[in-house]
């Protein structure tokens, strides 16, 4: 399931739930919508995985929309905080070699780690691997307005698919030309490599996942990896055994919610 924040969002909760509260419940179309001035459902599909919703709310402590994903009862990223996706764009862009480059991102979600890469002069091809229809939807649909624009930008295909899976296969990431190689795999998923979504995920972060994945990297490709720990040195020694190069970045961003800051990880290694 392809999804950023997890969670650091929770204490973010208190106030969607509040602004809940205050909303009128309402039925329509045969299903639950919440219709307030603070508080709105844009989009709510029920999947394999469970029901997905797109919910836009303000956020009291700036007066400002924030747009949260939740799947079930958990809620897994919000508009709030992006310091960190924009990062593992940034920070893998630039580990890449010199001239145009086709890049893969695992993980649409609410688009700013795709967005920050099309914004890299170099791109000439961007393949976003999404596993849910309906996320893919929301950003056709433009729901999301700091993301508007990225399913129609020519150099960009939002691609429905297991990244996972693709990864492991012969083919790769691009149906349309199996066996095809990228500059640069930039992957925004579980949450880190030892808490993962689905138990069939922890197979790629093995020496024996992350080879098949450099056998679809072009010669001095890049990898770049968000996980919500801080740095994990057995992590950072299945890179190093896989890789040439690896470096671990502590991203500290302001959290708006608790006053304070809170950190995330990006890995690089090429």
């Amino acid at each position: 399931m392809p999804f950023g924040r997890r969670r650091r969002r929770s204490a973010g909760c208190r106030y969607a739930a509040f602004a809940e509260t205050l909303s009128a419940n309402v039925i329509a179309g045969g299903r639950w919508c919440f219709v307030s001035a603070r508080f709105e459902e844009l989009d709510w599909s029920e999947t394999p995985m469970g029901v997905i919703s797109l919910r836009r709310r303000i956020e009291p402590s700036l007066n400002i929309d924030v747009y949260e994903v939740k799947l079930g009862d958990e809620f897994l990223m919000s508009s709030l905080f992006t310091a960190a996706e924009v990062a593992l764009a940034r920070l893998g862009l630039a580990g890449a070699v010199d001239g145009e480059l086709d890049v893969v991102v695992g993980g649409l979600g609410l688009g700013y780690t795709a967005q920050t890469a099309i914004e890299d002069p170099r791109i000439r091809s961007l393949v976003v691997v999404e596993a849910l229809w309906e996320v893919i939807g929301w950003h056709q649909r433009e729901l999301l307005p700091d993301t508007a624009g990225l399913a129609s930008d020519p150099r960009v295909r939002l691609q429905q698919g297991d990244f996972f899976a693709m990864a492991e296969s012969v083919a790769g990431f691009d149906p349309e030309t199996p066996g095809r190689r990228f500059h640069a795999v930039l992957l925004d998923i579980d949450h880190t490599p030892r808490h993962v979504l689905h138990p069939s995920h922890s197979a790629f972060y093995t020496p024996a996942g992350l080879r098949k994945l450099v056998g679809h990297l072009h010669p001095g490709g890049v990898f770049a990896l968000w996980s919500d720990d801080p740095p994990d040195a057995a992590f950072e020694g299945v890179l190093a055994e896989v890789f040439g190069q690896s470096e671990a970045s502590i991203i500290r961003f302001p959290n708006p919610v608790t006053g304070g800051y809170s950190t995330n990880t990006v890995y690089v290694a090429r």
